[in-house]
Order: structure tokens, then sequence, then C-alpha cells
């Protein structure tokens, strides 16, 4: 798995990088097919702006973007926001197979009655 930690406009310290760093590294816990994260930090006026692209197989991405008076508190938002997108995109993969629905009004044997709502119909 590749990172790339990108900054526009801004040059960032040692400790924020490695922040990041560390927060980017922890995604891959939630889906072990991710190929590469890119994370670009944006500084304008008195917002920071981080936005995250998580590339996995089989061209499945996740995208977040988030703005926060610092670095860090944006990372926090981007990283629980693809956490949450790679959860549904896991349950939705795990349980492809779904439920049956009852969608229609028609029984799909025509000797079962209706149900009383449609009877009255």
């Amino acid at each position: 798995m590749h990172i790339e930690i990108s900054s526009r406009h801004v040059t960032l310290g040692p400790e924020t990088l490695a922040y990041i760093r560390e927060k980017a590294e922890k995604i891959p816990k939630y889906f072990d097919r991710i190929m590469e994260i890119d994370v670009a930090i944006d500084h304008q006026k008195t917002e920071w702006e981080v936005e995250i692209l998580v590339s996995a197989e089989h061209k499945h991405d996740f995208v977040a973007k988030e703005k926060a008076p610092s670095p860090q508190a944006a990372m926090d938002l981007c990283v629980h926001k693809v956490e949450q997108q790679i959860r549904r995109y896991k349950e939705r993969v795990q349980n492809h197979k779904g439920e049956m629905s009852m969608g229609g009004t028609t029984p799909a044997h025509p000797d079962l009655p209706l149900p009383p709502d449609v009877e009255s119909k």
C-alpha cells in the first residue's frame, strides 16, 4: 500500500506530517484491499482543508473532504468519513445475496389471498 501526502499553498512541519501519516496508515485495518491513499492538505485563510482519496482493488474509490481550524482536526474528520464509507461498502459486499423483499402486492401463488388493504380496492 502506498501513502502519498501533498500540501498546497503551505509547508507542513514534521510533527503534522507524522500525525497525518499515522492516521492514514490506520485506514487499511477496515478493508484489506486498499492499494493507495492520497492525502491533500490545503490552507486557506483561517481554515485547513484535507481531502483523502482511497483507491481499492476493482476500481473502488472512497473520497472524503473536510475543513477545520487545524490540519489534525480536518484529518480526523476525513478519516472518520472514509471509515464510514468503507464499512458501508464492506457490508454491502459481504451481504451481496441480500434478503428477499415482499415488494409487490400480488401473491406469488394465485391461490393465496391478497392482504386486507389490497382486497378492499
